[in-house]
């Protein structure tokens, strides 16, 4: 019984590939629409219009599983989800990229770090999320808020990242075993 290291890329079959990105940008938008009309959205509390969701955990784990290129179709998949629902583009574009740029960090680990290797990925996704928003926040807001946004941020990439090393692992033999 071969074991998955837990690198990505291990899928190769491309109809496996698609389909999984597809289900995984799915599951996206199903998160984002039923957290919105839920009310199940958690407010940060001294920035209220950032809220906690579990978006990020299919886009985390569309990188587990499927590899870069994945990651990259859920975050598009969430722009233009987020865009459907509430019409505004900018909130939409700073989720998607709060998101991306968490596996953006996920996937440096992996690549440069192979020792210690889920350590890293947590690490560097929440480095990568907050320097990245950081620079993207600066555009919008004053610097004085730069705290508070790194401080939802860390949060908010702790969930995604641990939910989707979570549920990759959870479902890592079943996925890459014939058992």
């Amino acid at each position: 019984m071969p074991k998955h290291n837990a690198l990505p890329h291990m899928v190769t079959n491309k109809t496996v590939l698609i389909t999984g990105s597809a289900l995984l940008g799915a599951l996206v938008v199903v998160l984002d629409y039923s957290f919105k009309y839920s009310g199940l959205k958690i407010r940060f509390p001294w920035l209220p219009f950032l809220k906690f969701d579990f978006t990020g955990v299919p886009i985390v784990l569309s990188f587990l599983i499927f590899g870069f290129f994945s990651s990259i179709f859920t975050s598009a998949v969430a722009l233009f989800a987020i865009f459907a629902r509430s019409g505004d583009f900018l909130g939409a574009s700073m989720k998607a990229l709060a998101e991306f740029s968490t596996v953006l960090g996920v996937a440096f680990a992996f690549k440069f770090i192979p020792k210690f290797k889920q350590f890293s990925a947590f690490t560097f996704g929440i480095l990568f999320r907050c320097i990245i928003m950081f620079f993207a926040n600066l555009l919008f807001f004053p610097v004085s808020v730069s705290p508070l946004i790194a401080a939802f941020n860390v949060i908010q990439g702790i969930i995604s990242i641990s939910l989707g090393f979570f549920i990759f692992k959870a479902t890592e033999r079943k996925i890459f075993t014939n058992s």
